[in-house]
C-alpha cells in the first residue's frame, strides 16, 4: 500500500513539476485505488500541493519562468476561486463531486487532444 501512495505522489509531483497540476493524478488514484471519498481525496491533493507548488516555484523561478504582471492577478482570482469551490464542494454530493470532476478531466484532455500545434 504505501509503495503505491509513494507512486502515486511521485507521479502527481513530476505533473506538478510541469505546471499541469498533480491532481489530476493524485485525486483520481485516491477515489479509484483506495475508494477515498472525492472531498477527502481533494483535501489530500490541497495538502500535497503545497510543498510540491513551492519546490516548482522555486525551480521555475531560478530558470526565470515566472510572469509575475500575469501571477498577481491569478493569485488574487485563485484565492477568490477556491474560497467559493471549497464552500460549493463540500455542500455537493460526493458521487456527483467524482462526476463532475472526471466530465472535467474529460474535456480538458479532449482540448489537449484536439489543440492544434503553434
Amino acid at each position: 500500500m504505501e509503495m503505491i501512495l509513494g507512486l502515486i505522489g511521485f507521479l502527481s509531483g513530476i505533473i506538478s513539476g510541469m505546471g499541469i497540476g498533480g491532481g489530476t493524478i493524485l485525486i483520481p488514484s485516491l477515489v479509484i485505488f483506495y475508494s477515498l471519498e472525492q472531498q477527502k481525496a481533494q483535501g489530500v491533493n490541497l495538502m500535497v500541493f503545497l510543498p510540491v507548488a513551492i519546490v516548482a516555484l522555486i525551480t521555475h523561478y531560478k530558470k526565470g519562468n515566472i510572469d509575475f504582471s500575469f501571477a498577481k492577478l491569478i493569485i488574487l482570482g485563485g484565492i477568490g476561486g477556491a474560497i467559493i469551490g471549497s464552500f460549493i464542494a463540500l455542500k455537493i454530493d460526493p458521487l456527483k463531486l467524482r462526476k463532475y470532476f472526471g466530465f472535467f478531466l474529460l474535456v480538458v484532455g479532449a482540448i489537449e487532444l484536439f489543440k492544434k500545434k503553434e
